[in-house]
């Protein structure tokens, strides 16, 4: 039972860190600076590497769940490197993410009445 619950849990981890890290790719660089945030490597340098510990302890969970199927593995997972992935998710989604929205994007709306 816990290893279906923290399965869960790590897989939400796992997709936060990719949503977090396809949306810092598709910002261009000047839009961080612009903001006040972390330059744009950095950022995809946190990211790259919270979605690969957050994906390592989603992929144990389910080794854990689908191969053993007991709770000899409740921990292994979620560990710190984990819990350090969804602090720098969680922070890029609701702090970064807001901020450099509209900042450079694609898209021909330069204005809040079109192009012109």
């Amino acid at each position: 039972m816990f290893n279906l619950l923290f399965l869960v849990l790590a897989a939400i981890i796992f997709g936060m860190s990719i949503y977090a890290l396809v949306h810092a790719f598709r910002v261009p660089t000047n839009a961080f600076t612009s903001a006040g945030k972390l330059q744009k490597n950095l950022w995809l340098l946190i990211l790259v590497l919270a979605t690969l510990f957050s994906g390592a302890g989603a992929w144990s969970y389910f080794n854990a769940f689908m191969i053993v199927g007991s709770a000899d593995f409740i921990g292994i997972g979620l560990g710190f490197f984990s819990i350090l992935a969804v602090i720098a998710a969680t922070i890029y989604i609701v702090d970064v993410k807001p901020a450099v929205k509209g900042m450079g994007g694609r898209g021909g709306n330069n204005g809040p009445y079109g192009p012109w």
